[in-house]
């Protein structure tokens, strides 16, 4: 997982990038060709083996004989230094190979030679026996003279025999031209609208005049008609469009169609109980990302999986955990918690803000008009922990919770109740690798203000929704609260290392005051004491504009205790100020969604898509959903019902960024054990799980190769090796639980 926070800045310097690689005109570069002896007609030289790897000519071709048993890709290599990259100049990368038995996977990569052996372009192709061609396009983003061309084949568990030819890394090149398949032209939620919800689509289309449209059932009968809204161009997606509004349709029926413009959108349901079943997917997820426990494949059937990271060899294990060289003498026992995205780390902050929307799930359906708690209870998750008359999205809340008590820096040590920021592997690790065969060694990284904060939030927050089913784990976690409060109060200033990203993210974050904010009134919530208040009202957050277009996350979490003051009882003064300044932000959404053809309450400054987009839009839905809770508006329940068609299939790309729902979905995110795309005999992700979504960094090689100068809504790619459009994470996963459960209470 590799995930960063997108500046306007960084984001405009990697488009400008993008555009200067593009040809000014007709005339192009002179092609050079920077492989030296990739037909391989007399000799290998100058191409290398890993000192495991036995290679040689077979055939015009170099074939090398890969063993089996090593822990990683790149532990058996074939490759070619001293390769010249010109940054901004794009090149043809191509090459043929074979594998013998079928079925291996190789990663073919240009990249770096030298520390920090960075990747530019990589590709995992599944290896045939005839063999097969491969080309493909990309952008250098650096000079060097220090490039590589490698073959990385190592991480099976059996030998086989590897064979390649022709290889070729052509310069001067014309840039790739990706051209997505976007289906229809009449964009739909995919899944369902409700009966009694707002129902709205987008045409794409040249015409500028209104069209009529038709609603047609399965058997082909119009049952509702109308005429489209033209909207002109469309920012987010550069198109031309039409909306269609057929909200007046409230009849319960499957396999409708929308028919406009000579097109026909994909098929969809209305249906009041359809986000029921997305409710209980979206927090099923949780329990496959569970570190430290056997996945039984009884409870979710063709995900069973062992415990990862138990100490057991290959896992080095976090059993006992050793700080990174320099941080810290001792050890800690971090078992359990979530893994936090693709890859096998484990992170505080982005667990703190994961727990606290999970949490909060469940505390508006105590305390919502329409929450319905019954519908989160116990044996709803089908989880190792139902049937212990708890319920069910606490049982896998706790899961997290435990870990991030095991994470709090013991009492005397340096910066004793501090939170270490991150647990994760000392170098990254290549696709697919399961979580109990990473070999990989484990280390804690320095306690962070930031981190300490997230762990008093959750916890002060936990104490008191765990306090009905167990008094002393919400005594527990009280107390960690208070630690961790005053060890904050003490470091205010300890930031993470924005350079401290080799084998894990760096969720790095410079100013802590919007997560003293939010510990603070998560104290304050659970204890009711005068120090918290105090603090929450001279907070300089306490009365800023917290509700921008990248609404909240795990670096903008003011908006947690924002929400919370509004929503949890309490007899802070001026509270009827907060809950107006939740309703005031949730207006403001309201017209963004308005102003949007694709009816998304998110728009985000110069129409550059934030990393983690999707999650984005659920999040400003969730501001829409409390003001609905707090005034009972329908606008605002319309509102924040609306937002979800988005996510389901209502966009420029046509499809449902939630796997499993809709005719078209997201289903190759980037994961090391949810990898079919790469290994056959490994699943997609499980159904519930949603997609990072439009990304205008396009920060990983496998994006860059393909969505150069991509126009927002178009910066996406549902491709394993797109990390930075294509991860799914546990924070992103929290917003979709939080959002489905809202709309579901509302059928």
């Amino acid at each position: 997982m590799k995930r960063r926070r997108t500046t306007l800045l960084s984001v405009t310097a990697l488009l400008a990038a993008a555009l200067t690689a593009l040809p000014a005109g007709p005339a192009e570069a002179e092609e050079v060709e920077q492989v030296k002896n990739g037909t391989f007609d007399t000799t290998t030289a100058p191409w290398w083996t890993t000192s495991n790897v036995t290679a040689g000519l077979s055939d015009g071709r170099l074939c090398a004989d890969i063993p089996g048993g090593t822990a990683n890709r790149w532990d058996a290599a074939v490759g070619q230094n001293d390769i010249t990259l010109v940054k901004g100049e794009s090149y043809r990368f191509s090459f043929t190979a074979s594998g013998a038995p079928e079925g291996n996977v190789l990663r073919a990569i240009v990249g770096l030679s030298a520390a920090p052996y960075d990747t530019y372009f990589e590709v995992s192709p599944r290896l045939s026996v005839s063999g097969d061609a491969y080309s493909y396009t990309f952008t250098s983003p650096v000079d060097t003279t220090q490039g590589q061309v490698g073959f990385q084949l190592g991480g099976g568990t059996d030998p086989f025999r590897f064979c390649m030819d022709d290889v070729s890394l052509l310069g001067g090149v014309p840039p790739e031209v990706y051209e997505p398949d976007t289906g229809p032209r009449v964009r739909v939620n995919q899944v369902a609208y409700l009966p009694a919800g707002p129902k709205n689509a987008t045409l794409v289309t040249d015409a500028t005049a209104k069209l009529p449209w038709q609603l047609k059932n399965a058997s082909g009968t119009t049952v509702a008609q109308g005429w489209t809204v033209p909207r002109g161009l469309d920012a987010s997606s550069g198109q031309n469009v039409h909306s269609i509004d057929f909200g007046s349709y409230r009849t319960r029926v499957k396999d409708l169609t929308l028919v406009a413009d000579g097109e026909t959108s994909r098929p969809f349901d209305i249906d009041p109980g359809a986000y029921e079943q997305l409710r209980l997917d979206s927090l099923k997820y949780y329990y496959t990302q569970r570190s430290g426990i056997e996945i039984r494949d009884d409870l979710r059937p063709g995900y069973g999986r062992p415990a990862g990271h138990l100490n057991a060899a290959p896992n080095r294990g976090d059993k006992d955990v050793p700080c990174q060289p320099g941080v810290c003498d001792y050890t800690l026992e971090v078992t359990g918690g979530w893994y936090d995205a693709g890859d096998h780390g484990k992170y505080v902050v982005n667990g703190g803000i994961s727990t606290w929307e999970l949490l909060s799930t469940y505390e508006r359906s105590l305390l919502a008009r329409t929450g319905r708690a019954e519908k989160l209870g116990d044996g709803t998750l089908a989880l190792p922990e139902s049937g212990n008359k708890v319920p069910d999205v606490l049982d896998e809340a706790r899961w997290e919770l435990e870990f991030l008590l095991k994470m709090q820096v013991p009492a005397g040590q340096p910066l004793a109740g501090m939170a270490h920021h991150k647990i994760h592997d000392e170098q990254w690790t290549g696709l697919p690798l399961m979580p109990d065969a990473d070999p990989q060694k484990r280390e804690l990284h320095p306690p962070t203000t930031t981190a300490t904060l997230n762990l008093a939030a959750t916890a002060a927050q936990a104490a008191r929704l765990y306090k009905p089913y167990d008094q002393a784990f919400a005594t527990k976690t009280l107390a960690a609260a208070r630690t961790a409060w005053a060890a904050a109060r003490a470091h205010p200033d300890t930031h993470p290392d924005p350079n401290d990203g080799i084998g894990g993210g760096t969720y790095a974050d410079d100013n802590a005051t919007d997560e003293f904010y939010w510990a603070a009134a998560e104290l304050y919530l659970t204890t009711g004491e005068k120090e918290f208040a105090d603090f929450v009202l001279d907070s300089p957050v306490h009365t800023a504009d917290l509700f921008g277009s990248l609404g909240f996350d795990w670096s903008r979490t003011a908006a947690a205790g924002r929400l919370d003051l509004a929503m949890v009882p309490s007899a802070l003064p001026g509270r009827d100020k907060v809950r107006q300044s939740v309703v005031k932000g949730a207006d403001r959404y309201l017209a963004t969604l308005k102003s949007q053809a694709y009816g998304m309450p998110y728009a985000p400054d110069n129409n550059l898509y934030d990393w983690g987009s999707s999650h984005q839009v659920l999040n400003n839905a969730v501001v829409i959903a409390t003001a609905y809770d707090i005034t009972g508006a329908s606008k605002y329940r319309d509102g924040a019902i609306q937002s979800m068609d988005y996510i389901l299939g209502r966009n420029a790309l046509n499809m449902s960024y939630v796997t499993g729902y809709g005719e078209v979905n997201a289903h190759n995110q980037h994961s090391r054990w949810y990898a079919r795309q790469l290994d056959p005999g490994l699943p997609n992700p499980p159904r519930g799980t949603l997609a990072g979504g439009p990304n205008s960094g396009i920060q990983d090689p496998y994006a860059q190769s393909k969505l150069q100068g991509c126009v927002g809504q178009f910066c996406y790619i549902d491709d394993i090796q797109s990390w930075s459009t294509n991860e799914h994470t546990i924070n992103w996963n929290a917003a979709l639980a939080r959002m489905a459960s809202f709309v579901a209470d509302q059928a």
